[in-house]
């Protein structure tokens, strides 16, 4: 008995270690896939104009590792391991993506860059071209030089690797494309701020990787790889049937979504705001229900600036608040405080609880009148007197008084009216922030740990 049995096992065993070759062999071999020496121009020669755009190019790079932060996502963007590229595009893609997580998403990403890794092979040889921190004798912002020193810079390995990742998990999730491609240029930026690579090499390598997506297309195993990932997607994604729309649940509250409009600190209509709608979780959209019910008894009525807020609008607040020269409505919003420093004090974020869709920006109406009632500061204002706690303590609704530093107060009545609207929203199971009076997130939010992309639109 011990023969037919150990004879199965061995059997069992090398059908695993098939099973697991199969998942990490690639989908072609080298020959089989486009040769880029054919299908790439060389780089630009020294002395050209195409050459001298990569020299201002790599001159721009040196001027944006000033900025700590951009520095610090180049150094994360040059880590050389599918982990880390992959990481890198779990906040736009909305999940977090790994071998344990997503075993059907990471199995299509690993072994489709294994695929297309080695497109980049023989160009880097064939060209050998000088990389940039090496032709001015300088240093790389990352602390790679001895490691790539002497290999051939075009094309960049790096960029094929991220434009390859951004393209796969975009057909996964296209509510979520625009934010994924955002990541994945910045990614190929990374290099040119490095110092390791010519902007033409990092242009090059989108080209490189589509040509590499494209032939995968090919492949009957990748599309049932896709396939599978794509079901794994939608069977672990909560999406837009989770939400409703405000409106439908309170008729009668009044809708200013700010983001839809141009009356914002960005100062244009921001990204996936498709349509002037308000969108919460069902769970979040019934509590908000009975705080209208105690508001329309105390003769208000409610007025909502925000709530499900995509992912894709929070990378637009990103960007804008990394130009440093877009200062369009500052006066309005942000007259006291420098736009340089909107990340450190917590008013912009890669991350936003709006995105989790339980989280709402309102203020109140009072029904005779229609006006609003006075909060003492604007919605989105960027400065000490939007917090809950300037001149009282939200704790015990005591009005103390006091001045901001760009000498603004608010009054006892401003203060009670804010007080009013926190009370009745912690009653109905609404928790506030310490920095804006206007916002508050469902206790038991639904979906504590997702951050959704789905724009905001109708349907």
């Amino acid at each position: 008995m011990k023969k037919p049995l150990l004879l199965l096992l061995a059997f069992c065993g090398c059908c695993i270690a098939q099973a697991q070759s199969d998942i990490s062999r690639p989908y072609f071999s080298t020959e089989e896939l486009p040769d880029l020496i054919q299908c790439l121009p060389a780089p630009p020669a020294k002395g050209t104009p195409a050459f001298n755009y990569d020299v201002q190019r790599y001159k721009w790079g040196k001027q944006q590792r000033k900025n700590a932060e951009r520095a610090e996502i180049a150094k994360r963007d040059a880590v050389w391991s599918y982990e880390a590229l992959v990481q890198e595009f779990w906040v736009p893609f909305g999940n977090v993506v790994s071998s344990t997580a997503t075993p059907a998403i990471w199995a299509l990403l690993d072994r489709s860059l294994r695929t297309v890794d080695q497109i980049r092979v023989a160009p880097k040889a064939y060209f050998h071209r000088t990389r940039p921190f090496e032709y001015f004798k300088e240093k790389t912002l990352t602390g790679e030089d001895e490691e790539i020193r002497g290999e051939g810079s075009y094309p960049s390995g790096h960029t094929i690797r991220s434009w390859l990742t951004a393209m796969l998990l975009s057909e996964i999730n296209p509510d979520a494309a625009n934010a994924i491609y955002q990541r994945a240029w910045e990614y190929g930026e990374s290099r040119v701020i490095a110092g390791a690579h010519w902007q033409s090499d990092v242009d090059a390598s989108r080209v490189a990787a589509s040509i590499g997506y494209s032939r995968l297309q090919s492949s009957p195993e990748f599309r049932s790889a896709m396939e599978a990932a794509k079901e794994e997607f939608r069977r672990m994604q909560p999406g837009r049937e989770d939400f409703v729309s405000i409106a439908d649940v309170i008729p009668d509250v009044i809708l200013e979504i700010r983001y839809f409009s141009t009356y914002n600190f960005v100062g244009t209509r921001v990204d996936s705001y498709l349509m002037p709608l308000a969108l919460m979780t069902r769970q979040a959209a019934d509590s908000l229900k009975a705080v209208n019910e105690d508001l329309k008894r105390l003769g208000y009525r409610m007025k909502i600036y925000d709530a499900y807020r995509p992912q894709g609008a929070v990378d637009h607040f990103v960007r804008w608040a990394e130009d440093q020269a877009d200062t369009l409505l500052k006066q309005a919003f942000y007259p006291e405080v420098d736009k340089a420093v909107l990340f450190d004090e917590g008013y912009i974020a890669s991350k936003s609880s709006h995105t989790r869709g339980s989280t709402v920006d309102l203020t109140l109406v009072e029904t005779l009148t229609g006006k609003d009632v006075d909060m003492g500061a604007t919605f989105d204002w960027f400065g000490v007197e939007s917090h809950p706690d300037f001149c009282g303590n939200p704790d015990t609704g005591e009005y103390t008084g006091g001045i901001s530093p760009g000498g603004r107060t608010i009054s006892a009545e401003q203060f009670a009216n804010r007080m009013m609207l926190r009370r009745i929203m912690l009653k109905h199971g609404f928790a506030p922030i310490d920095s804006e009076w206007w916002h508050f997130t469902l206790r038991n939010e639904p979906f504590p740990n997702t951050y959704f992309s789905f724009p905001v639109s109708g349907e």
